[in-house]
This record gives structure tokens, sequence and C-alpha cells, in this order.
């Protein structure tokens, strides 16, 4: 028997490699009961209400107001937390006016992404949770919004929400800001692309429920509530002459009887109905067209199975049936959705002019009663 080499020796000298540990499985751990609402990951709880930093309402009515037009529109940035949304942030998207609507749709994404990644950088929100739309007399109905919309509500969390202001209201000292999101029928209508009166019929669509309004709050944190404060407060070390001198000065909005935007209002109520009475003659056009076609379609059918008919009592052969789509050129039904927005746009001017027609009714009759006392 052969003595053993040198190397083999010392291999069996060595001690023996240790066996690897098979890596233990991961153990998951159930989600807390309590903390089910907080860390809501499947998103299941709905949004009950919106949360509006103070924050995001200045730079809403700052950009508003310096836009070069009343169609101001930015993205909202924040978090949804046990079914409320919290929006803590805004930035404005650019306006463009007169190009391409391929070229603008390129610089406005550009300038998104520019801006998330900055806001990225410095570690702040920028989860993009919905946008907002500048409005006047109320009328917010347009198609750009449905469709901003539709997009936010397919790819969001939660489906994002879209927070309407009203420049007119805030002119007036009451700034407005609503939240509203599209109804589920309207959304499944929308992605069908189909709002033909049998759809519209199934659907139970109508103007008003287009969108659903959603409970919107705004919150103050405590230090900005104490500057809001002292602008409102007397200085004590102005002169006594000035009886103490407020770091706002005095507004004399309350005494406006309110008539100067009626004649607008009614402008555009005036312009929105002829609008829809134009929309609806189109409409009507195109169901007459539509019924001819159908009409013609239906007697060259009819006529075509008496010919059958007739060769079959003959003992002849039946003619061949032709595709009736392919010999008349039926059009589709066209879509109504553009009479919905113009009928939301009519209730809108409709209920603002309401509002500020009967609030300058009582300030003029305030007025003439206490010109009637002074004389």
């Amino acid at each position: 028997m052969a003595a053993p080499s040198m190397a083999a020796a010392l291999a069996a000298s060595l001690p023996a490699a240790p066996v690897a540990a098979a890596p233990a499985a991961p153990t998951y751990q159930a989600i807390p009961a309590s903390m089910s609402k907080v860390i809501d990951i499947e998103a299941d709880i709905s949004l009950n209400v919106v949360q509006l930093d103070a924050l995001v309402v200045t730079k809403i009515i700052k950009h508003a107001r310096e836009a070069p037009s009343t169609t101001a529109h930015g993205l909202l940035l924040g978090l949804d937390l046990d079914g409320v949304l919290e929006v803590s942030n805004s930035f404005p998207l650019p306006h463009h006016s007169g190009d391409e609507a391929e070229k603008i749709s390129k610089t406005i994404a550009r300038h998104q992404a520019s801006m998330l990644r900055s806001l990225k950088e410095v570690q702040v929100d920028d989860s993009v949770v919905g946008f907002y739309q500048a409005t006047t007399l109320g009328a917010f109905f347009n198609q750009s919004l449905l469709d901003t919309q539709a997009i936010h509500q397919d790819k969001l969390r939660h489906g994002g929400i879209v927070i309407v202001h009203d420049l007119s209201q805030t002119a007036r000292g009451n700034a407005s800001f609503r939240a509203f999101r599209l109804t589920p029928a309207f959304f499944d209508a929308y992605k069908r692309s189909n709002f033909s009166t049998a759809s519209l019929i199934s659907h139970r669509l109508t103007f008003s429920s287009i969108l659903e309004e959603v409970p919107l709050k705004i919150r103050t944190n405590p230090l900005l509530s104490s500057f809001l404060g002292t602008l409102a407060e007397s200085d004590s070390s102005a002169p006594e002459s000035t009886g103490g001198a407020s770091a706002l000065e005095p507004t004399f909005s309350v005494l406006d009887l309110g008539t100067v935007g009626l004649t607008r209002n009614l402008e555009q109520i005036v312009e929105s109905v002829e609008a829809y009475r134009t929309e609806e003659g189109n409409l009507s056009y195109l169901s007459r067209q539509i019924a001819r076609e159908r009409a013609k379609a239906d007697a060259y059918v009819a006529k075509r199975k008496e010919e059958n008919q007739a060769r079959i009592a003959q003992g002849l052969a039946p003619l061949p049936e032709e595709d009736v789509a392919r010999l008349f050129k039926i059009p589709p039904e066209p879509s109504r959705l553009e009479s919905l927005l113009l009928l939301g746009q009519i209730d809108a001017y409709g209920k603002t002019l309401e509002g500020t027609a009967s609030t300058g009714l009582v300030k003029m009759y305030g007025a003439k009663a206490g010109s009637g006392e002074r004389e």
C-alpha cells in the first residue's frame, strides 16, 4: 500500500470546512389593528376630506392673481393618511398661448419633471396628489379639466383631486376653494369614450353627476395664526392722534353693493345659452342625417328581401346578402359631452348670479334705509 502524499496528509490534518447554514426564511408580521388605518398600503380607505395647508392657499391665490389669463393651473403635492388627503405644497405649471398642443405638452412635462426632481433633492413632499385650476364666476366645466382629472384618477393613488379656485369670489373678499373628483359613473363612460344618448341613460349621467365634491378644510399652523393675529391688532406705539395704527389698511369692501360683476355675469350666461343652442342644433342636424341613412338602409334591406322571396317563388336562387354598412355610410351617434359641459356652465353662472344678486339686493335695501334715516 502506497504511503499517502504530503498534500493529502496536510489536507487530512486541517479542520473540516464549516458547513454554511441555510438562510432562515424571512418572517413577516401582520400590521397591528391599531395601525391598519394609518398604514393604508392597498389604498382601501376612501378619501373623506381634503386638508389644504395655508401655504398652498397663498400660493394658489398668488399664482391666479399674477397669471396672464384666468386659466392658471398647477400641481398639488402631499400624501393621504387615514382617509385625509393632506395637501402640503404646490407649484404652478407654465402657461402657453398660440403654440402647438404637442409642443405645449412636452414643455409642461419637462417643467413638471424638473420641479419634482428639485423638490426631491431638498427632501420635501414630491408626491403628486392632484392639481388646481383657477376659474371665474364658478364656471369650471371644460374638456381640459376633465381630461386632466381622468388621467390623475387613473394613475394616482386614491384617484387624486382637483381644487377649483374662484377668482371672482376672492376679489369680493371671500376666498373660494372647492375639491372635486370624477364620479364612478362618468369615469366609466369616459374610459369607454361613449357619451351617446343610450350611454347617458344607462349611466344616469347629467351635468350635476359629472363631478362629486369632497369636503375641504384649511389648516393653519400656530405660528401663522399668531402672525395673522398681529396684523389685525392695532399698534399701541403709534401716535394717539391716529388712534393706534394697524398693520393692515382698513378695507371698505363690505360697503360695495355688489353690482359691478352682474353685467359680466349676465353676458356669460347669454353666451353659454347661445353656445348650447348652437350645439343642440348641430346634434339635431346629425341626428336627422343618421335617421335618413338608416331609413335608406332599411328600405334597401326590405327591398332585397322582397326580391329574394319573389325569386324563391319562381324557383330561382336568392340573391346574396350584401354588407349594408359598406353600401351606406351611417355616421356614428355624436357625443353629447359638450352639451353636458355647457349645461354645467350655465348652472354655475346662474348660481353665481343668484348669490351675487341676493347679497347686493340686501345691501341696496340697507343703503336705502340708511339714507332715509339721514334725511
